[in-house]
């Protein structure tokens, strides 16, 4: 079974589309480095939640969207073997996100269960 890497984000809103070319260039790279799919989806309907919610996780502020994002792997190894040339990778740049990438959370799952 395949192994899911997710993301969320918060990106200003005036950086839509700079958020989309930023993720086709990083999508790009993950296919390069194995993944077989790669989703990048701008929040349409995030709502505040009681107690937690995507928006409270990533600290977005009032002018920006959430943005939640997936990778999906053959397996961890290959996640693992990616992300360890990703680190090394020149293409990678931190000045090219659209966004702050240390209100970035993420994190590797393992699939319990899949309708595909």
């Amino acid at each position: 079974m395949s192994y899911i890497e997710g993301f969320v984000m918060a990106v200003p809103n005036g950086n839509k589309q700079a958020m989309r070319e930023s993720a086709a260039r990083f999508a790009a790279m993950l296919q390069g480095y194995g993944a077989s799919r790669v989703v990048d989806a701008w929040g349409d309907d995030v709502p505040d939640g009681q107690v937690t919610d995507f928006r409270r996780a990533v600290k977005a502020g009032a002018q920006e969207t959430v943005v939640f994002a997936w990778a999906e792997w053959p397996s961890k190894q290959t996640r693992d073997e990616a992300n360890a040339k990703l680190r090394n990778d020149s293409r990678l740049q931190p000045a090219d996100m659209p966004f702050d990438g240390r209100r970035m959370i993420f994190g590797g799952f393992e699939v319990l269960h899949d309708t595909d």
